[in-house]
């Protein structure tokens, strides 16, 4: 018995010690295989599109250590990198067009006879898109991948209460500054009725959404105040006055709306509110930043008051003018 089992641990040796041999060698390919993977920066698996100024790439050159390195895209456009001579062009090309530009320097300037070069882009910085205004909360991210507009809302957790009707989108248009304007009515984009509206993002676009408009009710209603503006064109005198609860104790003849110009002067349009009520006249649509006056009473006097008016949960007051009539 003893004979047996010594002739077993003897059998067993050489396999032991196989296996410790071929264990120690992997130890430096494993060390050295951790040291790479620490190197290499989050992110590298970004999908590529064209390089811009700013963006952050990975170029590897196979079995040269010392030109493996990340580079960021200056501001002219170029990269530098160790031992060449010259900087070298990569805005608008994709990364494997500049793993070509890379190779063929080494080769030009005697550094490398036959290069193997790879480049990924670790972090693009060329392609901000900013959202702002009424959504909940204002981003700037990258337009990495596929980007939509409802991609880039969703990225600020969807609009916020106050939001208007329509979402405008500013995008640059050609290479000398010019930029595009785009408004998109906000019902039609989510209730997906025109996929169209639904554009594509490529980075560089402002995204604002205006909060909703107001219209301010006073003089002869129960509630006077600031109401918002509906979708547009439904709201009118008849339902400005309805949301101030109605006329108070006189109903007079005609009534005011001040509208502001473009320099902000308020010009006065009359609106026949008795042919309106017995229907013979069409009921009026009000504009944000209108003013619906209702007078007093038959003779009023033209004068100025400031009404302070409370916007949402802030204390920011905005004064209207009150106009009233005299005979």
């Amino acid at each position: 018995m003893r004979l047996t089992r010594y002739m077993f641990l003897q059998s067993r040796r050489p396999l032991s010690l196989i296996l410790a041999t071929a264990l120690l060698g992997l130890c430096p390919l494993v060390s050295a295989l951790g040291q790479s993977g620490a190197a290499v920066p989050d992110g590298t698996n970004l999908p590529a599109q064209k390089i811009g100024e700013n963006d952050l790439l990975m170029v590897r050159v196979y079995d040269s250590p010392d030109l493996t390195r990340s580079v960021r895209v200056s501001t002219d456009g170029t990269i530098r990198l160790p031992m060449l001579k010259t900087t070298l062009p990569v805005v608008g090309l994709l990364p494997i067009e500049v793993e070509k530009v890379v190779a063929d320097a080494l080769k030009r300037e005697q550094l490398l006879v036959d290069p193997f070069v790879t480049v990924s882009i670790t972090e693009y910085h060329s392609r901000p898109i900013s959202v702002n205004g009424s959504v909940k909360s204002p981003v700037i991210f990258q337009a990495i991948g596929k980007v939509n507009l409802l991609d880039a809302l969703a990225k600020c957790g969807g609009l916020a209460a106050d939001a208007g009707g329509e979402i405008i989108i500013t995008r640059p248009n050609g290479d000398a500054g010019a930029q595009s304007v785009t408004r998109v009515p906000v019902k039609a984009l989510y209730d997906g009725s025109d996929p169209q509206l639904n554009l594509t993002l490529l980075g560089g676009e402002e995204i604002r959404v205006p909060t909703i408009g107001s219209v301010v009710v006073s003089g002869n209603v129960r509630d006077p105040g600031v109401y918002p503006v509906q979708e547009s064109g439904t709201t009118t005198v008849m339902t400005a006055i309805a949301q101030a609860k109605g006329l108070a104790d006189y109903q007079p003849k005609i009534i005011y709306i001040l509208r502001p110009d473009d320099q902000g002067t308020r010009h006065e349009i009359p609106v026949d509110l008795d042919s309106i009520l017995k229907r013979k006249k069409q009921d009026v649509v009000l504009q944000a930043k209108d003013l619906l006056f209702i007078p007093m009473n038959s003779r009023a006097k033209a004068t100025q008051q400031a009404i302070q008016v409370l916007t949402g949960a802030g204390a920011q007051a905005s004064t209207a003018l009150i106009y009233t009539r005299s005979r």
